[in-house]
């Protein structure tokens, strides 16, 4: 409920006291009905308010879910209005009121000027864009229908998901992503992975912070997103149900189930999903000897067949204990299975390109993940408005294992088959403290103050058989303790929020392979502020700046996760240390009554920053054995060994500095009632600092200059059609400009997708068919160089195009039913305090 109805609900109840005293005055009812204008729907939460000619004084009452509204008011003259959040006023004509009355039906039409500040399932934006932040709403998007959670962020404004399922942020991967603004043991010790296997459909909104306050967790380097997982509002027992079916052969389905009373609010939804994705890979490599000339060429050719079956439910429950206090209990699990057929032809060439042999290499992977998380939070408030503590507590177990065979073979030469098979086993136990004190002072200052706990566990056992030396056992242990304070205020027009994180780490990473064990102890304060000031209630801007970390997890300090390639291998880097990013930010926000424009120059400069290199191993493939001279043989001199095809391992390491800034603009525009669109221009410079020196398989010291100025840009524009018979049509399409980087070039790519939905059954149904990569041309296309060693073109396509159908049904609520703003506070920043 917005300000402005408490104010009103605020001085009904103060009218409805000074009336409680005058038992001489005539008291009569007056009832009604408000309902939306063109659809009949009715609106709940509307307010219908009655001013006393002569006293000035208010009375008045809130609609039912059915529109309905009943109050008593004293005999006497009166004007009288209808208002709704978003929706034009009713004015009702003065007149005396003497005996009860029946207003009849109230119809109230929407304001399109204030359509993207609704919280209306059917008909609100799908981005709205705020100072501080920007909300995708997935409700109304067609695209992500039976999708996962990468296809949700991979249409959010600033965001891409890259064909690797890596998240960025402004083009900056080192982003924090929060489930329900607390990070969680759902997404187990691989974020990308899990966010591929998640529904979309249990996704409510996604929010996109790009410069966090010292309230939330310091990491993530590019940003905080936060995913909020949907939770039915609205009164009674109402859900939804959809089912989907695609190409290549998907299937799934999920149930969204919700009984609310005052007292309390039932909520919970299943899903099951039965997913294929196929993939290839192609990487042609050339091979240098030492003087530069060519040794050798490689052509490999993958292909993945992934399938994964998996379900997710989640159980919770809103307990009001008293007026004032909250109780909030929720079970989630998720289980899945996978397979992956991995197959692999590697075709040699010697120097002058003519062919030798054909290696082919199969990995026939499978997999098990299961998490389970608990979550409860106490929301605790006060008497005066905004004053509130809340406690969160969660305790999360991950469980993930890959199991893989490996068939390696020279085409022809049945001696040649090799065989080896791989475990990966992975453990993770996280918990999480956390309380939130609101303290509001004086009439427009707030302080907040809190203190979040969050320890974790993970345990990585890779093995190989027979034995090998890329076997590898990791333990990762994380405990970080951090307390906040911040204040804010409005003065007039100038809005400020300062604040400060202090975060005690303790971080453990102990290669168990090795009996090499490390501890990291580090301490850091985190400043933030935000400054801002509003042109009119219209034209805003911001400044800001913040202190961020990013420290490294999962793959990035696990040795080895996979051998589908035996001469591309990615390879973790336990030694990694954390990087530090100063990032600062300046907004401007405008809004006309059918276009919404944000735009925002930024600054980040990180130290010691992650960066992705390749480089040769000592071992290599293919190596032939020398055959030493036949003394029988006059003249024999013997044949000289092969050294074979170098092994390239990819591992990130620390750089001295990165300092990236860019501009990006996004566009909310309804030239139409009709057509809505949706754009996101983002222009970046990426500069980076350093050297890496390591010691090459014949003892050489080799030193990789990585000082590189990239400039790139990413745009996005999304465009939404109302045709004739309701059915609505929706294309997103995107471009990623080529990038340059210190060891060669990531090549432009583009992509688009189509949807299209009809309501059905009453508008109590909605059936859609969306194109996911209409072009088949979502790339990962790549050109490395590192002299004297090698030189590639690779493409990597994670996922083909697909084509999903999917059929959705309400029960007991319309598509166009409101649903009342939550109480619960699910991660929202400092910009709610101020309007």
């Amino acid at each position: 409920m917005n300000t402005r109805n408490l104010l009103i609900l605020l001085s009904l109840f103060i009218s409805t006291v000074l009336f409680a005293q005058r038992p001489d005055a005539k008291k009569i009812t007056i009832s009604g009905k408000v309902i939306e204008k063109g659809s009949n729907q009715p609106l709940e939460y509307a307010t219908v308010v009655f001013e006393n000619i002569k006293t000035k004084q208010l009375s008045g009452g809130i609609t039912d879910e059915n529109g309905g509204f009943k109050f008593d008011i004293t005999a006497g003259t009166y004007i009288a209005r209808s208002e709704f959040i978003s929706f034009k006023n009713v004015a009702i004509a003065q007149r005396e009121y003497t005996n009860d009355t029946n207003l009849g039906v109230i119809s109230m039409e929407a304001d399109a000027a204030m359509l993207d500040d609704v919280v209306v399932i059917a008909e609100r934006s799908t981005v709205e864009i705020k100072l501080d932040k920007r909300v995708y709403n997935v409700g109304k998007d067609m695209i992500v229908k039976g999708g996962t959670i990468s296809d949700v962020l991979d249409n959010v404004p600033s965001v891409t998901v890259d064909a690797e399922g890596n998240v960025a942020l402004r083009g900056n991967e080192n982003v924090k992503i929060l489930i329900d603004g607390k990070p969680s043991g759902l997404a187990g010790i691989n974020i990308a992975d899990a966010l591929k296997l998640l529904p979309a459909e249990s996704v409510e909104k996604v929010e996109v912070i790009t410069n966090p306050s010292a309230r939330y967790d310091a990491e993530g380097g590019g940003g905080i997103i936060n995913i909020v997982l949907r939770k039915g509002k609205a009164n009674g027992v109402n859900g939804s149900l959809m089912v989907n079916a695609g190409d290549p052969e998907t299937y799934g389905a999920s149930v969204n189930l919700n009984k609310k009373s005052d007292d309390y609010n039932l909520f919970s939804n299943f899903g099951y999903n039965d997913r294929t994705n196929p993939g290839n890979t192609i990487i042609d490599a050339e091979y240098f000897n030492n003087d530069g000339t060519t040794s050798s060429f490689v052509n490999e050719r993958r292909k993945n067949n992934r399938n994964s079956k998996g379900y997710n439910a989640n159980f919770g429950i809103d307990l009001s204990l008293s007026n004032s206090l909250t109780w909030t209990n929720a079970l989630t699990f998720r289980e899945s299975d996978g397979k992956n057929l991995d197959e692999v032809f590697a075709y040699n060439f010697n120097e002058i390109k003519n062919p030798t042999f054909v290696k082919n290499r199969v990995n026939d992977q499978k997999s098990d993940d299961f998490s389970i998380e608990y979550s409860s939070n106490f929301t605790k408030k006060f008497k005066k408005d905004d004053h509130k503590l809340t406690v969160d507590v969660a305790i999360s177990q991950n469980r993930d294992n890959q199991f893989a065979t490996i068939y390696d073979q020279i085409l022809g030469n049945s001696a040649s088959l090799n065989t080896q098979g791989t475990t990966n086993q992975s453990k993770q136990q996280r918990n999480l403290f956390q309380a939130d004190y609101v303290l509001p002072l004086g009439e427009k200052g707030r302080f907040e103050t809190g203190y979040r706990g969050n320890f974790s566990n993970n345990l990585t056992d890779f093995q190989v058989s027979p034995t090998s030396d890329y076997s590898s056992k990791l333990e990762y242990v994380e405990g970080v303790n951090a307390l906040y304070a911040q204040y804010g205020s409005k003065i007039d027009k100038f809005s400020y929020f300062l604040g400060v994180r202090f975060e005690d780490s303790k971080i453990e990473v102990n290669s168990i392979t090795k009996n090499e064990y490390n501890t990291k102890k580090y301490n850091n304060f985190f400043p933030s502020a935000t400054l801002n000031y509003e042109f009119s209630e219209t034209s805003s801007t911001s400044l800001s700046y913040s202190k961020r970390i990013n420290r490294p997890r999962g793959f990035f300090l696990n040795p080895v996760s996979s051998l589908s390639s035996d001469i591309n291998i990615f390879q973790g880097n336990p030694d990694l240390d954390p990087s530090l990013t100063n990032a600062f930010d300046l907004g401007y926000l405008k809004r006309w009554n059918k276009l919404t424009f944000n735009t925002s120059a930024y600054i980040n400069i990180t130290d010691d920053s992650f960066q992705f290199i390749r480089k040769e191993s000592g071992r290599f493939v293919g190596a032939v054995d020398a055959i030493p001279a036949d003394p029988n043989i006059p003249g024999d001199t013997g044949t000289p060994a092969e050294q074979g095809i170098p092994v390239i391992l990819s591992t990130p390491i620390n750089l001295s500095k990165e300092l990236r800034a860019g501009f990006e603009f996004n566009l909310n525009y309804t030239p139409y009632k009709w057509w809505r669109l949706n754009g996101n221009f983002n222009l970046y410079r990426n500069e980076t600092q350093g050297n890496y020196a390591y010691e090459n398989y014949l003892g050489d010291i080799i030193t990789q200059n990585f000082d590189n100025v990239a400039l790139s840009w990413f745009a996005r524009v999304s465009s939404k059609v109302t045709l004739p018979y309701k059915i609505d049509w929706q294309t997103n399409g995107s471009y990623s400009a080529p990038q340059t980087t210190a060891q060669g070039k990531i090549l432009g790519s583009a992509s688009m997708n189509l949807a299209f939905s009809k309501d059905i059954l009453k508008d109590k149904g909605t059936i859609a068919l969306n194109v996911s990569d209409v072009f088949n041309s979502r790339k990962r296309i790549m050109d490395t160089t590192i002299e004297n060693v090698f030189s590639s073109h690779s493409e990597m396509q994670w996922r083909s195009r697909q084509i999903m159908m999917s059929f959705t049904y309400r029960f007991n609520k319309k598509k166009t039913d409101r649903e009342r703003p939550q109480r619960r506070d699910d991660g929202g920043g400092e910009g709610d305090f101020m309007g």
